[in-house]
């Protein structure tokens, strides 16, 4: 990109925590970055719109029908399109849903039959709808991996994002097992890419990253029953909270 590129952020079906992080920016790298491109449309912090853009963000997956045509409308006014935070890249929490038929009823009562409460079956990653060219993972996502992937873009350089497990870097960290302390974790199939912080802090990892390359899930279902104890079904729940929607048969609990 030879010209101050212009960038738009975009929001579907989630908390917009990832917006709510992006404005919460004020280290001196992200104040750099801003020298260096246009935020032409920003919901959370602008009212301005303008037309074609040359990186899409986009947060929250994709839930209704509807937003089907705004999902292709945003990529084909973009040369770029990033998925930022847990949402837009595995659906997020937002994929809890799609095991369940009840869902609207559990979580709206008896105002569950409004009409702007309807919605799919499925929560879906929006790479369902449309081609996405990088990822931002995480709930919220990081701040610095978002960082380094829109400056590789502008420095014309492929974003590498990881694709090992949170483990390693809990080893790097050489941040105490949660395992060992008698808690419990899903590091050992999570991506990594966030630099462990819960772990580091005396919390599990719940794998809001999503899965890392040729994860076992099994193998952690065994984990959690024989090291954490957990029941059989407690242990496959535990893959739902984030990842529902990356897993086979998510219609059948």
């Amino acid at each position: 990109m030879t010209q101050k590129p212009k960038v738009a952020f975009f929001d579907f079906s989630s908390c917009e925590g990832c917006q709510i992080e992006l404005t919460n920016f004020g280290d001196a790298d992200f104040l750099e970055l801003l020298n260096h491109i246009d935020i032409v449309e920003f919901r959370e912090a602008m009212s301005e719109k303008t037309d074609d853009i040359d990186i899409a963000c986009i947060e929250g997956s994709f839930t209704r029908e509807s937003e089907k045509d705004r999902l292709i409308a945003i990529r084909n006014r973009a040369k770029i399109v990033i998925a930022y935070g847990a949402c837009a890249h595995t659906a997020g929490i937002n994929a809890l849903k799609n095991h369940t038929t009840d869902f609207k009823k559990a979580v709206y009562g008896q105002d569950a039959d409004q009409p702007h409460l309807n919605s799919n079956d499925k929560a879906l990653p929006i790479s369902h709808v449309i081609k996405v060219d990088y990822f931002a993972p995480g709930c919220p996502m990081s701040k610095y991996e978002f960082l380094n992937i829109v400056s590789h873009l502008l420095h014309g350089k492929e974003p590498v994002i990881p694709t090992y497990p949170v483990c390693v870097e809990c080893k790097r960290n050489e941040t105490i097992c949660r395992y060992d302390v008698g808690d419990h974790c899903m590091g050992q199939v999570a991506m990594a890419g966030c630099g462990a912080p819960c772990p580091s802090q005396g919390i599990p990892c719940e794998a809001c990253r999503g899965f890392c390359e040729q994860a076992n899930l099994t193998a952690l279902e065994n984990t959690l029953i024989n090291k954490a104890g957990f029941s059989a079904s407690r242990a496959k729940d535990k893959l739902r909270m984030f990842t529902n929607a990356l897993l086979p048969d998510t219609s059948n609990p």
